[in-house]
């Protein structure tokens, strides 16, 4: 009576349990319609020298520009010319009117053959006002606004056009493009799982049931981020992550949860007992998964980048909620639906189920094969992986040389528009902030002289195409006297109100590669400042996108060591504790880093240099690959493939630990979860795949090396390197205390 008394008291605890994470999942589900407002297509880096440009501009000169965006204007007359003056007011004009435009800046202002295309065409200069989400607001509202204007100015010219660019319409333009990926790769991707999972079960119940957990694992992980994303700042990427990995981790805890379920089933167990087995069996396996899987991605919160830091936050995210589904929800459900697990059978499905008794056999067969001779397994598997492993000292981080950006946006449009009339150095130019001593303001003659030093060296560096500032806005070798000439405007976005700083914009020239525009701002930055204007104590501060670009691939590279060495040694210690073996954890973090290489190296194989490229819409080599994606790929696949390792590896110590011979031991661990690691990778991959073939590059470059990973992964290291190592290794496998029952 007793024991009927606490089996009820534990499975009522069960149900409280699920029931908490039944309320904690809708919470942070329901979350998920406000996602995407509350991320940001912008990157931060942590004590980044543009970042605190832009503030400075911002808070002490009050700049209308510190957001801009850029109309490009086709089909009118030239400027010049009477006609085209007033058309170009009258557009001026009507841009002011909108609430969200601070200013504007264009050829009425500044009468330079800067802002005249060749071939023809012009552009304005607009300023946008408000917060980050106001601004983002203000270009749709501005694209409409143009459009009508072309509208009503179309019937005296007809062949105007009106395209909107800038730093700020493309972050738009790429988070909805980001945005429309996610949903397609959705719309592609879950058919072909549902077929998989139906192929693995061959129930239509049991295959919904990981698709359910994967689905409500990437909606909690999405809503976990609206909350979080009201006071950090987290990435459009968190999107991509959530999907990614919400379907493909999700399915895969599921998957072993279920299939432990029904193994006990088979066994002959009662409904409550084989959910009792599949909570402590596979629960404890999936603990020490996630485990690997958060540390991989709290290492990422160490880069002090605000991309790299939101997908360790959402990868965080995925492993607690698939953690909280699997664990506490799943093993209720199994036990509420009981051999209702199996409705909906599929006869179609059968023959492909890889978890049937036969299907086993084939597995110990194979794996009795591989270890009948591991050293020649070895050799034949590992060799093209080394090949590819060869590959990595190749890549070269930083952004691609092709036309990345995704063609369809109109900001990306206007961008190649920008391109023809050859003034794109517009959107990539660089403000150069020189700070003056106390008695060197620019209004006194030193300070002025200063200043035109400075802008003189900058226009003659091959690097530049011109500079704007205060001696050149005034022209004709006018001196400080005459600064009350220019417009207060003005002014205000080139002068602080204390005279002491002024503001330099840098174009850089249109065949300045953005390396060399890189090397440049460290250049500028490293320079005596002093000695350049003659003014002791002077200095500059350098920002704009390509100085960022450089902060931010600066930044990975000295925070990639640290990154990998909390990952190796977190994991390191996960392993120890689970499976209390010296060996087993140096071998998985080996196999691990043979996973991680082989995928970077096929990286820099296909998108990189091009081979193949093609199939994902890469006409060319990228010629490099962003820096993001090989700390996150090393991150992300190291969680990922630790899963399948330990999947292995714990059914063979389960084994051994049951009295099985060592080579008994492995066929049964590979026998027991083969069909299973198969099946879940395949699952993976095709998550993985769908979002390699999106329209945004990075994700496509993730997305790949992620696929390539657990492919190599699931099959070559763990079907055969893993347990041809495991053979070679004997009784050493479990050294010094693995075989010791808990």
């Amino acid at each position: 009576m007793q024991s009927n008394f606490l089996s009820a008291a534990y499975r009522h605890r069960r149900y409280w349990l699920a029931g908490i994470g039944c309320v904690v999942a809708s919470v942070f589900a329901w979350q998920t319609l406000r996602t995407e407002s509350h991320l940001e297509t912008r990157a931060h880096v942590e004590g980044s020298e543009a970042e605190r440009v832009e503030q400075q501009l911002a808070q002490q000169f009050q700049s209308s520009f510190i957001h801009r965006s850029i109309l490009v204007v086709q089909g009118l007359p030239s400027p010049q010319s009477k006609e085209g003056e007033a058309a170009l007011l009258e557009i001026v004009t009507a841009l002011r009117q909108d609430p969200g435009v601070a200013g504007t800046f264009c050829y009425l202002d500044w009468g330079d053959p800067v802002f005249l295309g060749r071939g023809g065409g012009t552009f304005i200069i607009i300023g946008l006002s408000g917060s980050d989400a106001e601004v983002d607001t203000s270009i749709p509202r501005l694209r409409q606004r143009s459009q009508a204007l072309g509208d009503q100015m179309r019937s005296r010219f007809s062949r105007l056009k009106f395209e909107l660019t800038g730093e700020t319409a493309l972050n738009f333009d790429l988070r909805k493009v980001s945005s429309d990926d996610v949903r397609i790769a959705e719309s592609r991707v879950l058919p072909v799982v549902l077929v998989l999972l139906l192929a693995t079960f061959a129930s239509l119940v049991a295959a919904l049931l990981p698709l359910g957990v994967g689905v409500l694992a990437m909606l909690m992980t999405l809503g976990a981020a609206a909350i979080l994303g009201r006071w950090w700042h987290l990435s459009i990427l968190v999107q991509n992550i959530a999907t990614m990995l919400g379907l493909g981790l999700g399915i895969d805890y599921a998957l072993l949860m279920v299939s432990r379920f029904r193994e006990a089933l088979a066994a002959g167990e009662t409904t409550s007992v084989a959910s009792r087995i599949a909570a402590r069996s596979a629960g404890r396996t999936l603990l020490v998964s996630a485990a690997t899987v958060a540390i991989g991605f709290a290492a990422l919160l160490i880069v002090p980048i605000s991309d790299v830091r939101s997908i360790g936050v959402a990868g965080i995210l995925v492993a607690g909620s698939c953690m909280l589904l699997a664990n506490l929800v799943l093993p209720v459900i199994l036990e509420l639906l009981g051999t209702r697990i199996d409705a909906g059978r599929l006869r179609f499905f059968t023959w492909a189920n890889p978890n049937t008794l036969r299907a086993q056999e084939r597995w110990r067969a194979w794996t009795r094969f591989v270890i009948a001779r591991p050293w020649m397994a070895l050799i034949l598997t590992a060799s093209p992986l080394l090949f590819l492993v060869s590959q990595v000292p190749q890549l070269t981080p930083g952004l691609p040389r092709i036309d990345w950006l995704p063609r369809g946006a109109e900001s990306v449009r206007a961008l190649h528009s920008l391109e023809k009339m050859e003034r794109t150095e517009i959107v990539e130019a660089l403000p150069v902030i020189l700070e003056l001593p106390r008695g060197s303001e620019v209004t006194t003659y030193a300070g002025f002289t200063a200043t035109r030093l400075l802008a003189t060296r900058l226009a003659a560096d091959p690097r530049a195409d011109r500079v704007i500032s205060l001696p050149g806005l005034l022209g004709g070798g006018l001196g400080p006297s005459f600064l009350p000439l220019l417009p207060a405007e003005t002014r205000r976005n080139f002068l602080r109100q204390d005279g002491r700083v002024t503001l330099l914009e840098v174009l850089p020239g249109a065949a300045a590669s953005p390396k060399e525009l890189g090397s440049w701002v460290r250049d500028l930055r490293e320079e005596s400042i002093g000695e350049l204007t003659g003014v002791a104590g002077a200095t500059i501060r350098v920002g704009g996108i390509d100085a960022f670009n450089e902060e931010y691939d600066g930044a990975i590279k000295r925070h990639l060591p640290r990154v990998m060495a909390v990952i190796l040694g977190g994991t390191l210690l996960v392993l120890l504790a689970a499976f209390r073996s010296i060996v087993v954890a140096v071998k998985a973090i080996a196999l691990n880093l043979l996973s991680v290489g082989a995928a970077l190296g096929a990286l820099v194989l296909v998108f990189q240099e091009g081979h193949g490229g093609a199939l994902f819409g890469i006409d060319e080599g990228t010629g490099t690959v962003f820096s993001l994606v090989p700390i996150v790929t090393f991150a992300v696949v190291f969680g990922l493939s630790m899963d399948y390792e330990v999947f292995l590896v714990a059914r063979v110590l389960e084994a051994r630990r049951s009295g099985f011979s060592e080579i008994d031991a492995i066929a049964e661990g590979v026998a027991k979860t083969g069909g299973l690691i198969t099946s879940a990778a395949a699952i993976m991959v095709v998550v993985f795949a769908g979002f390699a073939f999106g329209n945004v590059l990075v994700v496509k470059m993730l997305g790949f090396a992620l696929a390539v990973a657990v492919l190599i992964d699931a099959t070559i290291v763990r079907m055969v390197i893993g347990p041809a190592l495991l053979r070679v290794c004997g009784a050493w496998n479990w050294w010094p205390w693995g075989l010791a029952k808990k």
